[in-house]
């Protein structure tokens, strides 16, 4: 490509979509990213937000929010820091909060916008207002930013269950809101296991772009791989040792050579017993592990769920969980990735992510759908 793709960013995480665009050579700018870290602090956002937008410059307003966060909570936000540690961007293009963000900053800058939201009830039943039916939800931010930076594409990944969320209310009222702002869009559930990855992770994706753009064709989300080519024993450290784990031309390389792992992560008997029980009071879990396809990655696997609900391996002899590496790895990072927080950190931030070869496959039609040169 002889042209630079500008993208943002909100619910950035530790970005699954910057990734992928490293993955795939892409050259390409972070206009700006923005994840609060799962901190909350106690504000009015829109009283706020009016303050914000009447102040005359964009560092100003981010100096403004920023200094919020550091008067109201002493918490650290972590997701920041892996995202500064692993992307070429300045951190005065790091925002903290969806809600306290002008988008009116960036209008037209921004070729490509990606993110999700929490999945959360409109008041209103049925689309009566459009975007304002949305009011007092993330989504409500999400789609104000669409409608303030007018990027010509963009991106949004949820829950599988948006789509019934609310008997379907959620959902009906989040398509209209994206038409309303002149976009077509095309939905699909994907699963993870079906691009490269062995982990059944299925998730919803909406890729909009911009009515006023001209394409030859009809888009359509990318066909499932033939056959997978990984199991999740290729994964481990034990098979593939750190630093064999690669990407190249957006296509994962493993390199089979026994690693180490830290015993820390075999199970205690206390927690074997524990996590090889069925359930109980009428809660049953078929308990299976050494599975070739991942359960999905959960931001919690750190609290050690049972083996019917999480992910646990008998290549060491004992019973053990994932290492964060690991887990990082079934999302799609490869190891020149920098996992610079805790334990407990890693597990949650890649639970959260999106899965970076999902992200690539959809990017690849994406970008040859409205012949991005």
């Amino acid at each position: 490509m002889d042209k630079k793709l500008k993208i943002a960013t909100v619910f950035s995480g530790i970005g699954a979509v910057e990734q992928a665009l490293k993955r795939m050579n892409i050259d390409h700018e972070i206009v700006f990213a923005c994840d609060n870290g799962d901190i909350e602090i106690d504000i009015e956002p829109e009283e706020e937000l009016k303050k914000i937008k009447k102040m005359e410059t964009v560092l100003a307003k981010k100096e403004y929010v920023d200094s919020l966060y550091s008067n109201k909570t002493r918490r650290t936000n972590f997701v920041k820091k892996s995202y500064l540690a692993n992307y070429d961007i300045d951190p005065s293009k790091f925002y903290l909060d969806i809600r306290m963000l002008d988008g009116t900053d960036y209008e037209n800058e921004v070729d490509l916008f990606v993110g999700g939201s929490p999945c959360q009830s409109f008041s209103t039943v049925g689309f009566q207002e459009g975007l304002e039916d949305t009011r007092g939800t993330l989504f409500y931010d999400y789609a104000r930013l669409l409608n303030e930076i007018h990027p010509k594409m963009f991106i949004y990944e949820n829950v599988r269950g948006l789509t019934t969320h609310d008997k379907g209310n959620t959902w009906e009222i989040m398509k209209g809101v994206f038409s309303q702002l002149n976009y077509n869009i095309f939905e699909s559930v994907l699963d993870a296991k079906d691009y490269g990855i062995p982990q059944t992770r299925r998730r919803i994706f909406v890729v909009g772009v911009r009515k006023d753009i001209k394409i030859d064709k009809n888009y359509s989300f990318p066909p499932k791989v033939e056959d997978l080519k990984f199991t999740m024993q290729d994964f481990l450290l034990s098979k593939t040792k750190l630093g064999n784990f690669k990407s190249i031309n957006s296509k994962l390389s493993l390199t089979f050579e026994e690693g180490y792992v830290d015993p820390k992560y075999i199970l205690s008997p206390k927690l074997k017993k524990y996590v090889m029980s069925t359930g109980t009071k009428g809660f049953y879990q078929k308990v299976e592990i050494d599975l070739p396809i991942a359960r999905t990655i959960l931001a919690t696997m750190g609290n050690r769920h049972r083996a019917g609900v999480d992910n646990y391996m008998t290549d060491l002899g004992p019973i053990r969980m994932l290492t964060e590496r690991e887990a990082h790895r079934l999302m799609g990072f490869p190891d020149d990735y920098k996992i610079v927080v805790s334990r407990a950190q890693g597990y949650r931030q890649a639970g959260n992510s999106i899965v970076v070869d999902v992200l690539i496959k959809i990017l690849e039609d994406m970008l040859e759908y409205i012949q991005w040169r």
